[in-house]
């Protein structure tokens, strides 16, 4: 009887906590946003099924083992925005929660990733219930002591390999949760087999996917199927539907079972069907990451590996001997795995992943011209420092812009140029009337975003504002937010990196690099770092300017006067900066 009744207790207040919850929040379900916000589809209007990899009329078409997977959330994730400190992600599947080689959380679990104000990604842990209806809890989020209340950026990572039958997403009432649109960038698309979608990740943030996805910080589109990569004819039609930036097979260890020659077969055609269509797409061949690992003691599975990966490389050799353009091959011993990077001596582990990963971002960085550096200035990332405007929009309407009216003239920087005047609008204006009267004129574009520091406008660059036009001139005025955390050869060190981006996405265009404006209180180390620039301008074969010259007095301080806090120009110093550098211009 005493049990009965505690039984009874516990119901009645586990229920009524669950009311008090429900009650509290406000959900939000993606399926219903009113425009598509599932980022990882290549297809998102064309599912029967929210959560789907593949367009319905796939159907007719694909192997049925892999029409039934792609009904596996792998590689899906949601992009919102939220300043509340605590969120609650439920959500039903379908399938079995675990397997016996991969955790619940791998399998049908969640990951909560956000980005800090300095484009840091930051994991927020989840306290969860695995039942009917799972539930992932998130409490006490503080993204930045910096900046508290604001709304952050967040990735919400679906299931590896389950299907999502619906999700809604709980924030206190009193916060407010607004989904992201899809990026505009191309994306990289994967084909590959169980490692690609996800097996073993312990939680979905943890597959390799999911660590180049934040890693590049580009869209990625997961096509890997458990035992049916295979390099089939139905899957590449579809992946030549997709106007990617990289195409990505890595279906090796699929492949194990067939004969040499249909393995030659099956690479040659798929490379071919990919290219009829997008003939200047690069192409990335993968070789089995379990080739040659030195103490892996299976002699059958050894020589397995190793006859596949021999396969992919003659037929990779031998197309490019004939003359093949834009494809590339990832080999083993850049992966490198070794006897503790799986499971079971095929799938990774999470050391297992992020090896994969770690090899994925350095190749595909050298192949689609990205490269990173050691240090701070020479790692591209995004921000969300400045409260005055949204960093992600401004970028987007400037891709949006430089399609419908090719720039003239660029000029990249930060507040000083953003909130100066021009198109872009910003949501200040400290010097609209001369940049009206001297540089709207000579079609000059405003590529300046408030707070940036040099690594922002490296991603900027690598992300595609500079692409798919010819500018007569750029302009580089970047750096003087770092002086406060960069020494001076980190920041020449970025701006070379800077210069290099831009010349590779403008060939013909002159570059100008401009010195850092002088500023207060930091006249003298600020005049040091432009020789240093000007040093750097000669080296790399671009154009030093230095405007910032007119706003310092015969002490060689700055003319208070002209500024409004020190740093930004007041109008009439940009009054006078419009005049100096329209002789740069002309």
């Amino acid at each position: 009887m005493n049990r009965i009744v505690t039984l009874l207790i516990f119901c009645f207040f586990n229920t009524a906590s669950f009311c008090q919850t429900s009650a509290s929040y406000k959900w939000l379900d993606p399926a219903t946003a009113g425009f598509p916000v599932i980022e990882g589809q290549a297809w998102p209007a064309e599912t029967a099924n929210t959560y789907d990899r593949f367009p319905a009329r796939a159907e007719k078409s694909l192997n049925p083992n892999v029409w039934n997977i792609s009904h596996s959330s792998a590689g899906l994730y949601i992009k919102f925005k939220t300043d509340a400190p605590n969120l609650v992600i439920r959500y039903k599947v379908k399938g079995d929660l675990a397997m016996s080689h991969m955790p619940a959380t791998g399998v049908s679990g969640v990951d909560l990733y956000a980005l800090d104000p300095n484009g840091k990604w930051c994991l927020a842990p989840g306290s969860f219930t695995f039942k009917d209806t799972i539930t992932y809890r998130f409490s006490n989020i503080q993204v930045s002591k910096t900046f508290p209340g604001r709304s952050y950026e967040y990735r919400l990572f679906l299931p590896l390999y389950n299907s999502v039958s619906w999700l809604q997403v709980g924030v206190p009432v009193g916060n407010t949760l607004n989904f992201m649109s899809l990026s505009k960038e191309k994306p990289v698309l994967v084909y590959g087999t169980s490692i690609a979608q996800g097996a073993c990740a312990s939680r979905p943030g943890l597959a390799w996917t999911a660590l180049l996805q934040r890693a590049l910080d580009r869209p990625l589109i997961n096509l890997g199927f458990s035992g049916s990569g295979r390099l089939e004819k139905s899957v590449i039609d579809l992946m030549a539907e997709v106007d990617a930036k990289i195409y990505v097979l890595d279906c090796m260890p699929n492949l194990i079972s067939f004969p040499d020659q249909e393995i030659e077969i099956r690479l040659s055609a798929s490379i071919q069907g990919l290219q009829e269509k997008h003939p200047l797409t690069p192409i990335l061949l993968v070789e089995h990451s379990e080739g040659n690992v030195d103490g892996l003691l299976d002699t059958g599975r050894n020589t397995d590996y190793n006859r596949v990966n021999k396969v992919l490389n003659q037929t990779y050799s031998r197309l490019v001997a004939a003359g093949a353009k834009n494809i590339y091959l990832l080999t083993n011993k850049e992966i490198a795995f070794d006897i503790n990077s799986t499971v079971d001596g095929v799938h990774p582990n999470d050391a297992g992943m992020q090896k994969y990963a770690d090899a994925y971002e350095k190749a595909i960085r050298a192949i689609i011209n990205e490269p990173v550096g050691p240090y701070s200035t020479t790692a591209p990332v995004v921000q969300s420092r400045d409260g005055y405007y949204d960093w992600r929009n401004r970028h987007n309407e400037i891709l949006t812009l430089v399609k419908t009216d090719a720039p003239k003239i660029v000029f990249l920087g930060n507040s000083i140029l953003n909130y100066w005047g021009g198109t872009p609008k910003a949501p200040l204006a400290r010097g609209a009337a001369s940049w009206d009267k001297y540089l709207q004129p000579l079609g000059v574009i405003n590529f300046g975003f408030g707070w940036d520091q040099v690594e922002n406008v490296l991603w900027r660059v690598y992300h595609g504002e500079l692409d798919g036009f010819k500018a007569d001139k750029v302009m580089i005025m970047i750096g003087t937010n770092n002086l406060s955390i960069n020494n001076d050869q980190e920041i020449i060190e970025g701006l070379r990196l800077l210069v290099q981006a831009v010349k590779v996405r403008q060939p013909q265009t002159q570059i100008l690099l401009s010195g850092l404006l002088p500023r207060r209180a930091l006249e003298k180390r600020v005049g040091a770092l432009n020789k240093a620039v000007a040093e750097l301008a000669a080296q790399t074969g671009v154009r030093f300017i230095n405007p910032g010259k007119i706003f310092l007095n015969n002490a060689g301080n700055i003319d208070e006067s002209l500024f409004g806090d020190g740093l930004h120009p007041n109008e009439v110093g940009y009054q006078k900066l419009a005049v100096a550098l329209v002789s740069y211009l002309k």
